[in-house]
């Protein structure tokens, strides 16, 4: 373990005013996207597309490092340089994705469990001589009648803590990401009083050198009430004064289906407040790809336009975690 390294890679991922991009959509994933612009999911358009990505100008501004699939960090540019070694060469940090999924929890109805930590040991040895510098490791946590139960907040804390180990062994930062799910119709007082019992087990399992990726607390998608901005950054950073100890590297958001603006708004909101203990910033999926994808429409003639639109939604996601954002900004493409 090179805790040198591991130090130096956390500091950089969260670097004011940068955060990660969240690339790493399985096959399956991808295709459900593409589908809405009616595009075939073959491996030759899930390249040019995260390539398009990956290369947009100036995008090393506001991006401090890429999650790949597996696919993916074996893949190359246009050009024929390795993905990882093209994001290296701008000052991006690679990083991988890891698990093999949520399966069902045994004896836990409507509850899931992580899975991957089998061979895990020898994937993150290969993957760092592919140029992987940090990891990711995703448990869902659903809220529901009864749910979540300890067992299930337990199981997947106790498979973070493994997990996140075996990162730093071999010199990789393991970022963990406890998502409650967005789906549901709870209160946002639910949200936040299972986030809370969700990090606190997360915590109590865990070492050092890690980069927490985290839900923010907000209402159920379908809850009569749906909170606004500034609750939503007062009961996640409530929460999190709460269970994240004041050592940790930093805190990076999910957007967990939130619309692109308020995956913004949020992150802003959080960012302006003072007195933070750990630098906040972000690690967004569809809240930085969704225009990029409907600009694209899986044509090479689009690139362009996509990559605008990328670096539009890198832009805006940079100022907010400087608390610099403001909405009259989404006026103006950068």
């Amino acid at each position: 373990m090179d805790k040198a390294l591991l130090s130096k890679t956390a500091a950089a991922m969260v670097a004011k005013g940068r955060g990660i991009l969240a690339a790493d959509e399985s096959a399956g994933t991808c295709e459900t996207r593409f589908k809405t612009i009616n595009t075939p999911c073959t491996e030759e358009n899930r390249r040019a597309y995260r390539g398009l990505l990956f290369t947009t100008p100036g995008a090393e501004q506001f991006i401090s490092g890429v999650i790949l699939y597996d696919e993916t960090i074996r893949q190359k540019t246009n050009e024929g340089v390795l993905f990882p070694d093209y994001m290296a060469g701008k000052g991006i940090l690679p990083g991988i994705k890891v698990d093999t999924g949520a399966k069902n929890l045994a004896l836990c109805p409507g509850e899931k469990v992580t899975e991957g930590l089998d061979g895990l040991r020898e994937r993150l040895a290969a993957y760092f001589k592919l140029g992987a510098r940090f990891a990711k490791w995703r448990a869902v946590i659903t809220i529901g009648d009864g749910i979540p139960s300890h067992t299930c907040l337990y199981a997947n804390a106790h498979a973070l803590a493994r997990y996140a180990a075996l990162c730093q062994e071999a010199s990789i930062v393991p970022m963990i990401e406890p998502e409650v799910l967005l789906d549901g119709s709870h209160t946002i007082e639910r949200s936040e009083e299972v986030t809370e019992a969700t990090l606190r087990a997360t915590y109590a399992a865990l070492a050092a050198h890690v980069i927490l990726k985290t839900s923010m607390v907000v209402s159920g998608k379908s809850s009569a009430r749906q909170a606004g901005v500034d609750e939503v950054a007062e009961r996640t950073l409530r929460v999190l004064k709460r269970t994240v100890p004041a050592a940790q590297p930093g805190v990076v958001f999910l957007s967990g289906g939130q619309s692109d603006v308020s995956a913004t708004a949020h992150l802003n909101a959080m960012a302006s407040m003072k007195g933070m203990p750990w630098p906040l910033t972000f690690s967004y999926s569809r809240a930085l790809q969704n225009p990029a994808l409907i600009a694209w429409k899986g044509q090479s003639a689009n690139a362009g336009a996509a990559q605008r639109a990328f670096r539009h939604r890198a832009h805006m996601n940079g100022l907010a975690a400087q608390g610099k954002w403001k909405a009259e900004l989404e006026k103006q493409v950068a």
